[in-house]
């Protein structure tokens, strides 16, 4: 019988539900369209082609809220909210990653999106070094559990 006590992962707990929630922000500007892509910042561009029915930014959104859904399973994955998925250790490491550089490389992303206001960066880049700070530390945590 295993006597070891399991503690709850809270940093990736957290992170699965902020990369959710993120999910669901991205799925709303599909359904809402035009206002919810410039409320979120994703440029005047994605909204004016929203607004023209285009499909391109609608593929473009589904495309990110699907990989911050997959991206929340392997949170929910390492804090054993769900089954093990595989490569979980090396997903939880590139997806804290790819959240830290996106927090820390917003100054060389800003000139390729010159839409979105420096409020929008400085909030989206925050938000991504909490997240991607929260996956890093829970998968330190749950290193040795999975």
């Amino acid at each position: 019988m295993n006597t070891k006590t399991q503690t709850t992962n809270h940093f990736l707990l957290f992170a699965g539900v902020c990369t959710a929630i993120a999910a669901v922000a991205h799925i709303g500007c599909i359904i809402f369209g035009a206002p919810w892509y410039r409320f979120f910042g994703a440029g005047e561009e994605m909204a004016t082609m929203a607004e023209q029915g285009l499909i391109y930014p609608h593929l473009i959104t589904a495309v990110i809220a699907t990989i911050l859904l997959l991206w929340s399973c392997y949170a929910f994955s390492g804090a054993k909210r769900i089954r093990q998925l595989p490569l979980l250790k090396i997903a939880l490491c590139v997806i804290s990653a790819i959240f830290l550089i996106r927090g820390i490389g917003f100054v060389f992303i800003m000139p390729t999106i010159p839409d979105n206001s420096m409020t929008f960066w400085l909030v989206s880049s925050s938000i991504c070094l909490v997240i991607g700070g929260a996956y890093a530390l829970g998968a330190k945590k749950a290193w040795s559990q999975i």
